[in-house]
């Protein structure tokens, strides 16, 4: 073998070794850990029902406890923005004196990656007067965007609006 033959072939081995690399870390990128232990689009959908059992306890801060510190709440039946533990657990405590039942008529599941994901679609709460008793059912619009913070799915922001034909 020539001088100039050795030379070409280390340059392919080497350049055949830097395209299997890039290969592989395209591979371990795309698998890596945004990727590993992605929720599936039923599991993201059950946390709805993790929220819907807090609502059912009557308390504003079990509530409470599944938002992040830094969540947005738009409520369904409030004109104020809620930005705060504060401020969310306040619009519970009138919320939940109408014992909220919730049920959802239509979800749309996105899991973003591991950590984030977004529950849109119809839900529909049947409230009771707590003077009267008397029953209603509220239909609304709905979108929970989830994050995974410290190992628990808390909720990021939540917009509910009632259905404006209803």
């Amino acid at each position: 073998m020539t001088r100039r033959s050795i030379t070409k072939r280390a340059a392919l081995v080497t350049a055949t070794a830097l395209v299997a690399v890039g290969t592989l870390g395209t591979v371990a990128a795309t698998a890596g850990p945004e990727h590993a232990n992605k929720p599936s689009k039923k599991q993201i959908a059950h946390l709805f029902d993790t929220w819907n059992a807090a609502l059912q306890t009557g308390d504003a801060e079990k509530v409470a406890d599944l938002y992040a510190k830094d969540a947005v709440l738009l409520p369904t039946v409030s004109n104020k923005v809620r930005t705060d533990r504060a401020g969310i657990v306040d619009y519970f405590e009138h919320f939940l004196r109408n014992k909220p039942v919730g049920k959802k008529v239509q979800t749309i599941v996105n899991v973003l990656d591991s950590n984030s994901a977004l529950d849109t679609g119809v839900y529909e709460f049947t409230l009771t007067d707590p003077k009267s008793g008397d029953k209603r059912v509220v239909e609304a619009r709905y979108t929970y965007e989830y994050e995974k913070q410290g190992g628990a799915w808390k909720i990021v922001n939540h917009h509910s609006s009632a259905m404006p034909e209803g």
